[in-house]
């Protein structure tokens, strides 16, 4: 029995500290004028983060605080867990890079690709493809997965 109660009390620990385990607040910098910042931050919302938002005036001052080359840029940058995510980055690459790790400064999508989270617009057919790139802070960017865009012609190519 006591054997029992022990193995209950530890089960009952092991729920209640993964309950109170919280995900990472994902931090998103933005100008209040930007109204894809707005969609993107809804559909990171409704892939389950919690995300604090700031406006701000000047996002080139915010993008060189993290280390964000101008190659790199988009409307939006955000934080999470360590992390840099710039522009229109789909939930399922920021949920890759916390489960991965990489050692690197973050992750984005150059520019702002129609069809990209937050730039939904117009006919599937016509969104573009796009890139997800990992980037270090000092230069050096690569491929973290290609986004193949619509049947018009925008198809990407690998």
């Amino acid at each position: 029995m006591i054997v029992v109660s022990v193995l209950l009390l530890a089960v009952a620990g092991f729920f209640v500290f993964q309950s109170s385990d919280a995900a990472p607040k994902l931090v998103v910098y933005k100008d209040a004028a930007c109204g894809c910042c707005e969609g993107w931050i809804e559909y990171m919302e409704s892939a389950g983060y919690e995300v604090e938002s700031h406006n701000v005036t000047n996002m080139n001052a915010v993008k060189q605080e993290f280390g964000v080359g101008a190659s790199l840029g988009s409307c939006h940058t955000a934080v999470i867990d360590g992390y840099v995510v710039e522009g229109h980055v789909p939930a399922e690459d920021v949920a890759r890079l916390l489960a991965e790790r990489p050692a690197i400064k973050g992750i984005s999508v150059p520019g702002m690709p129609i069809g990209s989270p937050g730039m939904e617009q117009g006919p599937p057919a016509d969104h573009q493809s796009y890139k997800v790139v990992t980037f270090d802070g000092v230069g050096r960017v690569e491929l973290y997965r290609q986004i193949a865009g619509g049947s018009n012609g925008n198809v990407a190519r690998q």
